[in-house]
């Protein structure tokens, strides 16, 4: 399962003469300029509808966008294996709703389709489910009852494709992502470590180069005086697969066939303390979401050494003098993505450094990431709208006017007052089982006796109140199969699940024990073909 999940954006309805009196950013160029063209002739479109449904001017303040999105009856779909990311998002968005694979209240959610008819497939990855369900009939009639005439469904999504591209392109659907090759281009770690470095957003001190074998690396890493304990990437791949940590020529030769010849990010290894963070890059600047810690690599919710297994946001994440220069390096990045014609929403990991405090880019996901679900839920997403909110505003045709910088300081002020987190529960044995009872979706809570408790179904997280209370998203249900990493499923709480030096918490780990303890199964002596955990909960 890839770490994580993001999402695109594009400016709406600006003449040529207003983008060049903008001094936000220099002309682009190359391609660009081919990206910039082409978005043009969406916003012209786009312009076209706002005179349809009635915007006679910009809307001046929050208010306003709050009514806009309370009124709108723009339909927009998220398509995923499953709602997990933006759920909860309807909420205040009138015509948002969700087309998913596995649907975890077995279509009791009014906003949630999945399709009837779905024959074994074994997926390759989230963009595989993403183009299937597209092609499938049943979604594509539910989303031509979905949208009124004279409106252009918009689709969002976490993992696309320019296979994506061309099938929305020909059923008459608005992708609503920046291009899939300009999300290819700044995936690369490379291409981010290079982008920031132009607008100082400085990455732990390293080299980049090309290697043909120690020898190379040796000499780079004492020409940048990177020391010899050193880290070592590749430009793409999810960082915990593609990340190599290197002590002398032993440890290189068991990984030289992934790094000779092509070009990599060699660095100097510190202590660092990974905080995740997601903005969105809208035509008025960069807007930045709440810190969150990681959780990773716990052997009670996952079977990989690193792997992702959600996030806690609380208010002391970070110090006050470490959040203000986090939230510059992010907006600074933000605004250098915006220069390549990047629009929307995106995800920083940042690394601290435990030794110095000092802030480092870590990396780069353009795209909805796992983080979103608690984003898009904190104390600033009421007082004004979720952060996605803005990626659709871009995306609306609708004209807007913000202060960003505002934004971003009442939004800083609010976290401080916020507790939220998440965890991915997989399954962690070597086993193959079949699935006979699974806790359903739903609120659970911790009875008086200590026990963990079904307390009744509900459509998300937003109304949980405290850190004895739980949501769980189900993935998989009765007659489905589990092996190891496999998705059972994700529990939300308002509450901390880790201690200050990143153990799980009692409390974590009763919730663990007790959801685990709720499935019933039969094993199997031979492993059952398992659908891809590509994009289920990243």
């Amino acid at each position: 399962m890839a770490r994580r999940t993001s999402t695109r954006t594009t400016v709406a309805e600006r003449s040529a003469a207003d983008e060049e009196s903008k001094d936000a950013a220099p002309p682009p160029s190359g391609d660009a300029l081919k990206l910039l063209t082409r978005t043009g002739r969406k916003r012209t479109a786009s312009a076209r509808k706002a005179k349809k449904t009635g915007a006679e001017h910009a809307l001046r303040n929050m208010s306003e966008i709050r009514h806009h999105f309370r009124t709108s009856p723009q339909p927009v779909f998220f398509v995923g294996a499953t709602a997990f990311n933006l759920l909860g998002l309807d909420r205040m968005v009138r015509g948002f709703s969700y087309i998913v694979y596995y649907d975890a209240w077995q279509g009791m959610h009014p906003r949630v389709f999945s399709p009837h008819d779905k024959p074994y497939i074994e997926f390759e990855s989230g963009e595989h489910i993403n183009n299937w369900l597209l092609r499938n009939a049943e979604v594509r009639a539910h989303i031509a009852r979905r949208t009124p005439p004279g409106l252009r469904p918009q689709i969002v999504m976490v993992f696309f494709d320019r296979e994506t591209e061309e099938i929305c392109e020909e059923l008459g659907y608005d992708l609503i992502l920046p291009s899939a090759e300009l999300r290819e281009r700044l995936d690369s770690k490379i291409v981010t470590t290079q982008l920031g470095n132009e607008v100082d957003v400085p990455s732990v001190p390293n080299v980049l180069t090309t290697v043909e074998g120690w020898s190379d690396v040796k000499a780079a890493a004492k020409k940048a005086k990177l020391g010899t304990d050193l880290v070592i990437q590749t430009a793409y791949g999810d960082s915990g697969k593609t990340t190599y940590f290197v002590t002398g020529e032993e440890d290189f030769a068991k990984i030289a066939g992934d790094l000779v010849g092509v070009e990599i990010k060699i660095m100097k290894r510190i202590n660092n303390r990974p905080i995740a963070v997601e903005a969105v890059i809208t035509r008025h600047g960069t807007i930045v979401g709440p810190f969150m810690t990681e959780i990773t690599g716990h052997r009670q919710l996952t079977p990989y050494r690193g792997g992702w297994s959600g996030n806690e946001m609380f208010p002391d994440v970070l110090d006050e003098p470490t959040r203000k220069t986090a939230a510059g390096l992010v907006e600074r990045l933000g605004n250098r993505l915006g220069q390549e014609g990047y629009r929307g929403f995106f995800e920083v990991d940042v690394l601290i450094d435990t030794d110095t405090n000092d802030v480092y880019l870590g990396e780069l996901n353009p795209r909805i990431s796992g983080a979103s679900a608690v984003t898009n839920v904190t104390a600033g997403a009421y007082a004004d709208v979720p952060l996605f909110a803005f990626h659709l505003l871009e995306y609306s045709g609708v004209d807007f006017e913000l202060d960003v910088a505002e934004i971003n300081e009442r939004w800083e002020e609010l976290a401080s007052e916020d507790e939220w987190s998440t965890m991915v529960i997989k399954h962690t044995q070597a086993t193959v089982e079949r699935i006979n009872s699974a806790p359903p979706t739903g609120r659970y809570v911790v009875a008086q006796n200590g026990a963990l408790v079904f307390s009744h179904a509900e459509l998300d997280w937003h109304l949980l109140n405290n850190e004895h209370e739980a949501f769980y998203l189900r993935v998989y249900g009765p007659g489905d199969y589990r092996w190891k990493g496999a998705d059972l499923g994700i529990l939300v709480t308002k509450g901390r699940l880790q201690t200050p030096r990143g153990a799980l918490t009692i409390g974590a780990t009763h919730f663990i024990d007790s959801i685990r303890a709720m499935y019933s199964v039969t094993p199997l002596e031979q492993r059952a073909p398992a659908r891809s955990e590509q994009g289920k909960a990243s």
